[in-house]
Protein backbone atom coordinates (compact mmCIF):
# COMPACT_ATOMS: atom_id res chain seq x y z
CA UNK A 1 0.00 0.00 0.00
CA UNK A 2 1.22 3.53 -0.70
CA UNK A 3 2.56 5.38 2.32
CA UNK A 4 0.10 7.91 3.76
CA UNK A 5 1.82 11.22 4.47
CA UNK A 6 0.42 13.53 7.14
CA UNK A 7 1.20 16.83 5.45
CA UNK A 8 0.10 18.98 8.38
CA UNK A 9 2.37 17.03 10.73
CA UNK A 10 5.27 17.58 8.34
CA UNK A 11 4.56 21.32 8.19
CA UNK A 12 4.55 21.42 12.00
CA UNK A 13 7.83 19.51 12.03
CA UNK A 14 9.35 22.20 9.84
CA UNK A 15 7.95 24.97 12.06
CA UNK A 16 9.66 23.33 15.04
CA UNK A 17 12.91 23.22 13.07
CA UNK A 18 12.61 26.95 12.34
CA UNK A 19 12.24 27.59 16.06
CA UNK A 20 15.35 25.58 16.89
CA UNK A 21 17.41 27.47 14.32
CA UNK A 22 16.20 30.84 15.63
CA UNK A 23 16.92 29.97 19.26
CA UNK A 24 20.35 28.47 18.55
CA UNK A 25 21.67 30.63 15.70
CA UNK A 26 19.43 33.68 15.38
CA UNK A 27 16.75 34.57 12.89
CA UNK A 28 19.24 35.74 10.26
CA UNK A 29 20.41 32.13 9.91
CA UNK A 30 16.96 30.89 8.95
CA UNK A 31 16.93 29.76 5.32
CA UNK A 32 15.43 26.97 3.27
CA UNK A 33 18.75 25.15 3.45
CA UNK A 34 19.37 25.61 7.20
CA UNK A 35 15.86 24.58 8.18
CA UNK A 36 15.94 21.58 5.86
CA UNK A 37 19.22 20.48 7.43
CA UNK A 38 17.83 20.99 10.94
CA UNK A 39 14.80 18.86 10.11
CA UNK A 40 16.85 16.20 8.31
CA UNK A 41 15.19 16.98 4.99
CA UNK A 42 16.46 17.94 1.56
CA UNK A 43 15.85 21.50 0.42
CA UNK A 44 13.76 20.15 -2.44
CA UNK A 45 11.49 18.24 -0.09
CA UNK A 46 11.00 21.33 2.08
CA UNK A 47 10.03 23.40 -0.96
CA UNK A 48 7.04 21.12 -1.51
CA UNK A 49 5.60 22.75 1.61
CA UNK A 50 7.14 26.24 1.65
CA UNK A 51 8.54 27.85 -1.46
CA UNK A 52 10.10 30.88 0.25
CA UNK A 53 11.85 31.75 3.50
CA UNK A 54 9.08 34.25 4.29
CA UNK A 55 6.39 31.57 4.03
CA UNK A 56 8.38 29.32 6.33
CA UNK A 57 8.93 32.05 8.93
CA UNK A 58 5.32 33.20 8.80
CA UNK A 59 4.01 29.70 9.42
CA UNK A 60 6.43 29.18 12.33
CA UNK A 61 5.26 32.38 14.01
CA UNK A 62 1.61 31.53 13.45
CA UNK A 63 2.18 28.18 15.14
CA UNK A 64 3.69 29.89 18.19
CA UNK A 65 0.68 32.18 18.48
CA UNK A 66 -1.68 29.22 18.10
CA UNK A 67 0.09 27.18 20.79
CA UNK A 68 0.12 30.05 23.28
CA UNK A 69 -3.53 30.85 22.56
CA UNK A 70 -4.49 27.21 23.12
CA UNK A 71 -2.66 27.11 26.45
CA UNK A 72 -4.36 30.29 27.61
CA UNK A 73 -7.75 28.97 26.56
CA UNK A 74 -7.10 25.73 28.43
CA UNK A 75 -6.02 27.43 31.67
CA UNK A 76 -8.18 26.54 34.65
CA UNK A 77 -8.10 29.09 37.48
CA UNK A 78 -9.11 28.32 41.05
CA UNK A 79 -7.69 31.49 42.64
CA UNK A 80 -8.44 35.20 42.39
CA UNK A 81 -9.02 37.24 39.25
CA UNK A 82 -5.63 38.88 39.80
CA UNK A 83 -3.94 35.48 39.91
CA UNK A 84 -5.73 34.47 36.72
CA UNK A 85 -4.53 37.66 35.01
CA UNK A 86 -0.98 36.95 36.15
CA UNK A 87 -1.05 33.32 34.99
CA UNK A 88 -2.44 34.33 31.61
CA UNK A 89 0.28 36.92 31.01
CA UNK A 90 3.03 34.54 32.08
CA UNK A 91 1.97 32.12 29.34
CA UNK A 92 3.13 34.77 26.85
CA UNK A 93 6.47 35.55 28.55
CA UNK A 94 9.88 33.78 28.46
CA UNK A 95 9.79 32.26 31.95
CA UNK A 96 11.11 28.81 30.96
CA UNK A 97 12.84 27.12 28.03
CA UNK A 98 9.67 26.46 26.03
CA UNK A 99 8.26 29.96 26.43
CA UNK A 100 11.71 31.50 25.90
CA UNK A 101 11.87 29.79 22.50
CA UNK A 102 8.36 30.93 21.62
CA UNK A 103 9.11 34.53 22.60
CA UNK A 104 12.35 34.50 20.61
CA UNK A 105 10.43 33.47 17.50
CA UNK A 106 7.63 36.01 18.03
CA UNK A 107 9.92 38.98 18.69
CA UNK A 108 12.16 38.12 15.75
CA UNK A 109 9.36 39.47 13.57
CA UNK A 110 9.80 43.00 14.90
CA UNK A 111 12.78 43.53 12.61
CA UNK A 112 11.79 41.09 9.87
CA UNK A 113 8.55 42.98 9.32
CA UNK A 114 10.40 46.18 8.47
CA UNK A 115 11.53 44.80 5.12
CA UNK A 116 8.93 42.18 4.22
CA UNK A 117 5.21 43.06 3.93
CA UNK A 118 4.13 39.42 4.44
CA UNK A 119 6.07 39.17 7.68
CA UNK A 120 4.90 42.63 8.73
CA UNK A 121 1.33 41.34 8.47
CA UNK A 122 2.16 38.38 10.71
CA UNK A 123 3.83 40.67 13.24
CA UNK A 124 0.86 43.04 13.19
CA UNK A 125 -1.55 40.17 13.81
CA UNK A 126 0.55 39.01 16.76
CA UNK A 127 0.74 42.57 18.15
CA UNK A 128 -2.99 43.16 17.80
CA UNK A 129 -3.76 39.82 19.42
CA UNK A 130 -1.56 40.61 22.41
CA UNK A 131 -3.15 44.03 22.84
CA UNK A 132 -6.58 42.42 22.64
CA UNK A 133 -5.59 39.97 25.37
CA UNK A 134 -4.34 42.80 27.60
CA UNK A 135 -7.57 44.73 27.03
CA UNK A 136 -9.63 41.68 27.94
CA UNK A 137 -7.64 41.24 31.17
CA UNK A 138 -7.95 44.90 32.16
CA UNK A 139 -11.68 44.80 31.48
CA UNK A 140 -12.03 41.67 33.63
CA UNK A 141 -10.39 43.50 36.53
CA UNK A 142 -12.63 46.51 35.96
CA UNK A 143 -15.78 44.38 35.80
CA UNK A 144 -14.94 42.80 39.17
CA UNK A 145 -14.18 46.19 40.71
CA UNK A 146 -10.53 45.27 41.16
CA UNK A 147 -8.84 48.07 39.24
CA UNK A 148 -7.23 50.76 41.36
CA UNK A 149 -8.59 54.27 40.62
CA UNK A 150 -6.99 55.58 37.42
CA UNK A 151 -7.56 58.62 35.25
CA UNK A 152 -6.61 56.54 32.22
CA UNK A 153 -9.14 54.66 30.10
CA UNK A 154 -9.19 50.87 30.00
CA UNK A 155 -7.77 51.07 26.47
CA UNK A 156 -4.79 53.13 27.65
CA UNK A 157 -4.23 50.83 30.63
CA UNK A 158 -4.25 47.87 28.23
CA UNK A 159 -1.65 49.62 26.03
CA UNK A 160 0.52 50.18 29.10
CA UNK A 161 0.15 46.59 30.25
CA UNK A 162 1.06 45.40 26.76
CA UNK A 163 4.15 47.63 26.80
CA UNK A 164 5.21 46.32 30.20
CA UNK A 165 4.81 42.67 29.19
CA UNK A 166 6.64 43.13 25.88
CA UNK A 167 9.36 45.26 27.46
CA UNK A 168 10.05 42.76 30.21
CA UNK A 169 10.04 39.91 27.70
CA UNK A 170 12.57 41.67 25.46
CA UNK A 171 14.83 42.43 28.42
CA UNK A 172 14.68 38.78 29.44
CA UNK A 173 15.48 37.62 25.89
CA UNK A 174 18.44 40.02 25.84
CA UNK A 175 19.73 38.55 29.10
CA UNK A 176 19.19 41.68 31.19
CA UNK A 177 16.67 40.00 33.50
CA UNK A 178 16.44 36.57 35.07
CA UNK A 179 13.08 34.81 34.88
CA UNK A 180 12.59 35.55 38.57
CA UNK A 181 13.31 39.26 38.26
CA UNK A 182 11.08 39.51 35.20
CA UNK A 183 8.21 37.94 37.14
CA UNK A 184 8.88 40.22 40.12
CA UNK A 185 8.62 43.27 37.86
CA UNK A 186 5.37 42.00 36.38
CA UNK A 187 3.97 41.39 39.87
CA UNK A 188 4.95 44.91 40.93
CA UNK A 189 3.14 46.46 37.97
CA UNK A 190 0.02 44.34 38.44
CA UNK A 191 0.00 45.34 42.12
CA UNK A 192 0.10 49.01 41.07
CA UNK A 193 -2.99 48.75 38.90
CA UNK A 194 -4.86 46.40 41.23
CA UNK A 195 -6.69 47.18 44.45
CA UNK A 196 -4.71 44.43 46.17
CA UNK A 197 -1.05 45.33 46.56
CA UNK A 198 0.31 42.05 47.90
CA UNK A 199 2.19 39.53 45.76
CA UNK A 200 -0.15 37.93 43.30
CA UNK A 201 1.32 34.44 43.59
CA UNK A 202 0.52 34.14 47.30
Amino acid sequence: MPKIVDHEARRLELADAVGRVIVRDGVNEVSIRSVAAEAGWSSGALRHYFTTRAELLAFACEQVVERVTTRITDLRHSGTIQQAVRATLLETMPVDARRHAEAAIAFAFLTLGLSDPRLAEVQRTHFDGMYGLCLQLIESLETEGLLAPHAASTELLARRLHAVVDGLSIQRLAGHLTPESMIDQLDAYLAEISLIGRRLDE
